[in-house]
């Protein structure tokens, strides 16, 4: 018979230690949502790699379709939430998840912002449905896409499209330990001069929303010499009045102007009421008064 092998003597003084019948303590559940989006918040949560697996050690991942078809029923610690609302059926699925759930973060400009679907508040939507689809009267949808705010008690937004993988670990170890997130809040101005990229708009005369975007991406536009389209909505008290003059003294048309902060993140108050300063000027064609290199504000060039 062969000799039973021992245990190592590290798990046996744990062993020692443990009372019987001392069971593992609960992890905290995580949820991930999906709305009207392109995913492309979740992939960031998986892009996490290594980080990833740490987070799987601290969490259960008790909801998450994007990486896996098994589920665990509620309720959740901490849900993140990717997608806008655009149907009444999401409007009625965002309660349950609110309910579901102790602490939610809205993730991503679709989340926070509305994100692109919202130029449709801005147009006709039954124009659209008719351009679109051979059968619109299949189509029910709300008439405006709106964030998560919107509809339920958020209680941490992570903007940009998409978000940024430092600044989400940053709000999921916060909760691991009970502390508030620490997410800088500057302007995209600020990366630029952390990485020496030299002002596109100052040297060049390039239109740049720079000024009043949350930074996150890195300045990734000013560095390939563009424009920033505004990807991480506004920053904490955006200067848009003085930003708009700015475009105006480049020669910018109101039309291009509005249209920039309607972007991404047009349903975003400040980047919304800025806009709507600028009255209902006339559209003006893709790039209309604005140089090749000056397309911030020209969604359709993108």
């Amino acid at each position: 018979m062969a000799a039973r092998r021992r245990a190592p003597a590290k798990r046996r003084a744990r062993a020692a230690r443990a009372p019987a019948g001392a069971q593992r303590p609960r992890r905290p559940t995580l949820a991930v949502w999906k709305f009207a989006s392109c995913d492309g918040c979740q992939l960031t949560l998986l892009s996490c790699e290594d980080e990833l697996l740490t987070l799987a050690g601290r969490v259960d991942i008790a909801y998450f379709l994007e990486a896996s078809r098994g589920t665990v029923g509620g309720p959740y610690d901490v849900s993140l939430v990717e997608g806008s609302i655009t149907t009444a059926h999401d409007a009625e699925r965002i309660r349950q998840v609110r309910r579901a759930s102790r602490f939610l973060v809205t993730i991503g400009a679709c989340a926070t912002a509305g994100g692109i679907q919202t130029l449709r508040n801005f147009q006709d939507v039954d124009e659209f449905t008719r351009a679109v689809y051979a059968r619109p009267d299949y189509i029910k949808t709300l008439a405006t896409s709106t964030p998560i705010s919107a509809h339920v008690k958020v209680d941490f937004e992570l903007q940009g499209c998409p978000i940024n993988k430092a600044q989400l670990l940053e709000v999921l170890g916060a909760h691991l330990q009970g502390r508030a997130p620490q997410v800088r809040n500057h302007s995209v101005c600020v990366e630029c001069k952390r990485r020496g990229t030299v002002c596109v708009m100052v040297a060049r005369g390039t239109p740049c929303l720079g000024p009043v975007t949350h930074a996150g991406c890195g300045a990734i536009c000013p560095a390939y010499d563009r424009g920033c389209y505004g990807c991480y909505g506004p920053m904490e008290s955006p200067n848009t009045a003085s930003l708009t003059g700015w475009w105006r003294h480049l020669g910018v048309p109101d039309a291009a102007i509005a249209r920039a902060y309607r972007g991404i993140n047009g349903h975003r108050e400040p980047f919304r009421k800025a806009a709507e300063a600028l009255g209902t000027p006339p559209e003006v064609p893709a790039g209309g008064g604005v140089s090749d290199d000056a397309t911030a504000g020209d969604t359709d060039a993108r």
